[in-house]
């Protein structure tokens, strides 16, 4: 295990394992940097977790990290995890170690971010949108309160077609940005969801104690193909503008995970990053804060009453457009949208 470890600002309520602790930020660490009430809240909500195939050994490498960072246990036993295809039974899809790592990251995540949560975990068939999409609906059938979907693609004229997976009024369902740069990935794009854009977190002496800029990799721009959602006003995109809020994604200041299930002939305590790690923080922050959003939407934090509720990332970029769609700016800006936690306010 790597010997790095972890200085927080502030108090945490949990107690990692005694010794050296892994690579990347901890719980505490993303609890501190995005202000989260993740100690009190978040008992009576469920957030699922959208991926394609199967991780064989999804709940016991979530059992190694939530043990390693002193979180309380998460089982199918006490009934806080659960795993399921996407048509909601218990035969489970080809395992695919490359998944696998996405999946451990996104159930990390919701550890890290709300360690009260449920977690469901639904397996699609396979990558296709048709069958993720299908993954969704169950999700939402079976009582998620947000879904997590960290996977995309380029636009494509029929994309529309599939906004309806995503349309679950009074559920919050997050989509990464992607980590390609500058441009509009599907279904971030779909005005249906919280597109979540990516930043650069790195510890700093402020009163935060944090500070953030535009990751390079963090997507966004204006769609092509999908309208504009009637709370967004911004002026330089007459279609849906990409991302809505953000949060931590840059590999350089990348996330501590858990995963056994070797790909590519690694496993065990790995540093991710990208916009996968961000979308099932949003999704958990939104848990966190007890409420449904109004819609379905990521229209919450565009309320200029919820300002103060999100910290602002005004420097760095993520391409060469000139505009606020691939620059930090005050305000709205394209990668990182209206900012990201500062406490579940905004969301």
């Amino acid at each position: 295990m790597p010997s790095t470890t972890t200085t927080v600002p502030g108090s945490c309520a949990y107690t990692p394992a005694a010794g050296p602790q892994p690579s990347g930020y901890a719980p505490c660490d993303l609890q501190s940097a995005y202000n989260l009430p993740s100690s009190t809240a978040g008992a009576s909500q469920t957030v699922a977790i959208v991926d394609a195939y199967d991780d064989p050994n999804a709940e016991s490498d979530l059992q190694v990290y939530r043990s390693q960072f002193g979180l309380p246990p998460c089982t199918t036993a006490n009934g806080c995890f659960r795993k399921v295809n996407q048509t909601g039974g218990t035969s489970y899809p080809a395992p695919s170690g490359g998944w696998a790592q996405e999946i451990s990251l996104d159930i990390d995540m919701v550890s890290a971010a709300c360690p009260n949560c449920r977690i469901l975990l639904v397996e699609a068939s396979s990558a296709s949108y048709a069958n993720l999409g299908a993954a969704v609906d169950q999700a939402a059938f079976l009582g998620a309160n947000a879904i997590s979907n960290s996977y995309g693609g380029p636009e494509g004229l029929g994309e529309t077609t599939y906004d309806g997976y995503y349309n679950h009024p009074g559920i919050a369902v997050t989509v990464s940005s992607g980590d390609n740069g500058y441009g509009v990935e599907y279904p971030a794009a779909s005005p249906y969801v919280t597109a979540v854009g990516g930043t650069t977190l790195a510890k700093a002496s402020t009163t935060r104690g944090w500070s953030e800029t535009v990751w390079t990799g963090a997507g966004s721009g204006c769609s092509a193909y999908e309208g504009k959602p009637s709370w967004q006003h911004d002026a330089g995109c007459p279609r849906r503008t990409v991302a809505d809020v953000a949060a931590d994604a840059d590999p350089n200041t990348g996330v501590a995970v858990y995963d056994s299930y070797a790909y590519q002939g690694v496993s065990g305590w790995l540093v991710f990053g990208g916009t996968s790690v961000a979308s099932p923080i949003i999704a958990s922050t939104y848990a966190l804060a007890g409420l449904t959003p109004a819609s379905n939407a990521g229209s919450s934090s565009y309320d200029p009453a919820k300002a103060f509720y999100l910290n602002d990332v005004t420097t760095g970029s993520n391409g060469s457009c000139g505009t606020y769609l691939c620059n930090g700016a005050v305000g709205y800006d394209g990668p990182t949208g209206n900012g990201t936690p500062n406490g579940v306010g905004a969301f």
